[in-house]
C-alpha cells in the first residue's frame, strides 16, 4: 500500500515547504509516500465557486485510480487523536490493496462528485487552517502515526 497526499496549488511559504520536505524524508523510512501537487485553478470573475470545485474535482479524479481508497480532508469528517489515527492507518495498511489517497481540497472545498467518490472524510480540527498549513500538519501526523506504530519515542501521551 502507498499513501498519497493530493493538494491544489504550490506551497508558497518557504518554511512550510521545508517542513513538509523534512517529514516526507522521514516518512520514506516507514511507508511508501507520495505528495502530488495539482495546478491551481485560476479564479476569475467569470468562474463560480461551484465551477472551480468541479474543475478541481476533475483534476483529482484524473489522478485517482480504480481501487484507491479516497479520504477527503474535510471539516465535517471524523476526528481522531494521534493514537487513533495511527491505528486507523495500521488497519488501512493491512486492508487496502492499492493506495490510500488523502485529498486537501481547494479554497472552496470539494465538488459533489468528489464527495460521491470518497470512501471517507477526515477532519484534522474544528478550526480552520490555511491549505498550506494543513499540508504540513497532515504530513507530520502521518509521520507521528508511523512512529507510534513502531513504538518509537517521538509521540508522548
Amino acid at each position: 500500500m502507498k499513501i498519497i497526499l493530493l493538494a491544489i496549488g504550490k506551497t508558497g511559504e518557504k518554511y512550510i515547504k521545508e517542513g513538509i520536505g523534512q517529514y516526507i524524508k522521514r516518512l520514506s523510512h516507514y511507508v511508501p509516500f507520495e505528495f502530488k501537487i495539482l495546478p491551481d485553478v485560476k479564479t476569475t470573475k467569470g468562474i463560480s465557486r461551484d465551477r472551480q470545485k468541479n474543475i478541481e474535482g476533475v483534476m483529482f479524479q484524473s489522478v485517482i485510480q480504480p481501487g484507491d481508497v479516497v479520504v477527503l480532508l474535510d471539516e465535517r469528517g471524523k476526528e481522531y487523536t494521534s493514537r487513533e489515527f495511527a491505528n486507523y492507518l495500521d488497519r488501512k495498511m493491512v486492508t487496502v490493496a492499492k493506495n490510500i489517497v488523502f485529498i486537501i481540497g481547494g479554497p472552496y472545498g470539494f465538488s459533489q462528485e468528489m464527495y460521491d467518490r470518497a470512501n471517507e472524510k477526515l477532519s484534522l480540527s474544528k478550526m480552520t487552517f490555511s491549505h498550506e498549513m494543513i499540508r504540513l500538519f497532515f504530513v507530520e501526523q502521518i509521520y507521528r502515526a508511523m512512529t507510534i506504530l513502531r513504538g518509537e519515542p517521538y509521540h508522548h501521551d
